[in-house]
């Protein structure tokens, strides 16, 4: 997972001239209009300092507690007995990262009781920042130092300047990022670069964190903790279950645009502190237990699922994701946000069209306007109503946006539809299918894009079913399944579902997919062996969406058995049989 840069205009930050003020005047205080805290901070005046936060945890097991680094911005009035509260900003990315090698997934698929062979290892380190940084900096710094709160950085644990070890979500971690909230709140100790104590005597205890993509990851795993102090995160393109990241329903599948990648390539990549070799055997470890063989879910992924201490959480969370975001995938916001919202934590969540990408470079005034009146209200306890407003921002396929009471969208109901008989070339898909039983069959070929298999007006390497051109709009609000009636001519084998759109022209763009490995199809923590000629009932989760098919359009549902760009790839050649008489698409269909 990659940090997102953002560019900001420098007349964002234009600041209202201050005053000189004589050192015997009281200290500029927080101004605040209209539910915001406005600009009255000068930032070029702000203090600087770098300091270590212990860590009650010995990752590198070198005998001595983990030291987090970090590094302080903060208004000048601190210096003269203002307390402000902080955003906090922690991360493994300040230090750039190393190349590694991605895992070979030109491969063949597990099966029980055999060994998965492997074929050439055509692996990638990806697209991945190797500059160090001494100084920390940060697109939004200005910003909220101008409104009167600190920034604070910290470099996780095994990155930088911090000791410990990079371990992929881990435990140690969250309780690393989650020491500097305690030293805020002045329950844990720090040392400066000569080895003083230094409190945070300047802090109001009150603590923001955000982020984007790991960094937006780790707000979401600090919260988890329920740490006292932590009031508000904005977690943007996060994860809440990492084993939803680099698996799906058993099926080994990567970050998009990171074919290959694994919790063990990515500790590996931001594996900068200055002793290394220290961590080689924890990072071995996470290579063992991450398991790529069968693809359960197990003890280790365990660890880093939040959602397990969801009911933990006390802060406020305002989440931004893209729903076209094939990196860190949109289950990820979903799920987190359907737990916060059912637990009654205050939410808020803006969904945009980008992908991986922070949404001050699409929505600049608007999300700051956003961002500022979050944390003015939970942060600084100034009440501005943010609580009592609409909960989701939509950003809709035209380019602009709505706000709606809740999401998914209030009133969606299940609409259920059935595939009839075409699928090689392009077959129905109704409320009424097949009456009586009807099997096509398709051939695996992981060489193929799954774009241009649903595009292709033709193919014995996927089935395609397509509805009848729609009369009026049809929204789609939620996780679309697939509930799919196969068999298999081989012991093991991979299966994806796409729901696509097919325009008035012909033109096929897909608009969700999802992915399961059938040998989990009881539970996605058990291997079951699949019976060549065997019948089986396989659900595929499609990764939840909002969109709207436009009328002329056609609604598709496209099955095919490997995903180049994100499933393993075994060679050509695996047999898959549809019965269509027990298939289902079923979709949560809302008012447009």
């Amino acid at each position: 997972m990659r940090r997102c840069a953002a560019v900001l205009f420098a007349a964002l930050f234009a600041l209202p001239l201050v005053g000189a003020t004589a050192s015997a005047d009281p200290p500029q205080r927080p101004v605040f209009r209209e539910g915001q805290a406005q600009p009255v901070f000068d930032p070029a005046e702000a203090v600087r300092e770098d300091l270590h936060v212990t860590a009650p945890v010995d990752s590198d097991r070198d005998g001595r507690p983990d030291r987090v680094h970090a590094q302080v911005v903060r208004p000048a009035e601190t210096e003269r007995g203002l307390r402000v509260p902080v955003v906090y900003r922690a991360s493994p990315y300040f230090a750039g990262g190393n190349e590694v090698a991605n895992h070979d997934v030109d491969t063949e698929l597990h099966v029980p009781e055999q060994q998965p062979g492997a074929r050439s290892a055509r692996s990638s380190a990806g697209d991945r920042r190797t500059a160090a940084a001494a100084r920390i900096d940060w697109e939004y710094e200005q910003f909220f130092l101008a409104r009167g709160y600190a920034v604070v950085y910290a470099e996780s644990l095994g990155t930088g300047g911090s000791t410990g070890c990079p371990t992929t979500g881990g435990r140690n971690e969250t309780i690393g990022a989650k020491a500097v909230v305690d030293w805020l709140n002045d329950r844990a100790p720090a040392r400066d670069t000569a080895g003083r104590p230094v409190r945070a005597d300047w802090s109001s205890g009150q603590v923001g964190m955000m982020g984007v993509s790991y960094n937006g990851t780790l707000p979401n795993a600090v919260a988890s903790t329920g740490v006292e102090g932590l009031d508000a995160i904005v977690p943007i393109g996060a994860i809440s279950n990492w084993y939803d990241y680099y698996r799906s329903d058993g099926a080994v599948v990567a970050p998009g645009g990171y074919q290959g990648e694994d919790a063990d390539v990515l500790a590996k990549f931001v594996h900068t502190r200055a002793d290394r070799e220290v961590c080689r055997p924890v990072i071995d470890r996470i290579a063992a237990e991450q398991d790529r063989i069968t693809g359960d879910y197990n003890s280790f992924w365990a660890q880093r699922n939040y959602l397990d201490d969801v009911d933990d959480v006390r802060a406020a969370v305002l989440q931004v994701h893209g729903l076209n975001d094939w990196n860190v995938k949109t289950r990820q916001a979903a799920q987190w946000y359907a737990e916060l919202r059912e637990r009654g934590v205050p939410h808020k969540i803006w969904w945009h069209r980008s992908g991986h990408t922070d949404p001050i470079e699409l929505r600049e005034q608007e999300w700051l306007r956003e961002l500022n009146r979050w944390f003015t209200r939970y942060l600084h306890d100034v009440p501005n109503g943010v609580e009592d407003e609409p909960r989701a921002t939509v950003q809709r396929e035209d380019g602009s946006w709505v706000e709606e009471p809740e999401w998914p969208a209030p009133g969606a109901r299940s609409v259920e539809l059935r595939p009839t008989a075409g699928g090689r070339q392009r077959g129905g898909l109704a409320a009424r299918g097949a009456g009586e039983p009807v099997v096509e069959g398709l051939t695996d070929d992981a060489r193929r894009l799954a774009r241009d298999l649903a595009a292709a007006p033709s193919s014995p390497n996927r089935l395609a079913y397509f509805t009848s051109p729609l009369a009026e709009p049809s929204r789609v609000s939620g996780e679309v399944r697939a509930e799919l009636a196969l068999r298999f001519d081989r012991p093991a084998a991979n299966v994806t579902a796409l729901l696509v759109d097919q325009a008035p022209d012909g033109g096929v763009s897909v608009v969700t997919r999802g992915w399961t490995d059938p040998q989990n199809r009881e539970a996605v923590d058990r291997t079951v062996p699949i019976e060549p000629g065997e019948d089986y009932r396989i659900t595929v989760r499609m990764q939840p969406d909002d969109y709207v098919f436009e009328p002329g359009h056609r609604l598709g549902l496209v099955v095919l058995s490997s995903d180049h760009e994100f499933t393993l790839r075994p060679d050509p050649g695996t047999g898959l049989e549809l019965d269509l008489s027990r298939t289902r698409l079923r979709l949560p269909i809302a008012e447009r």
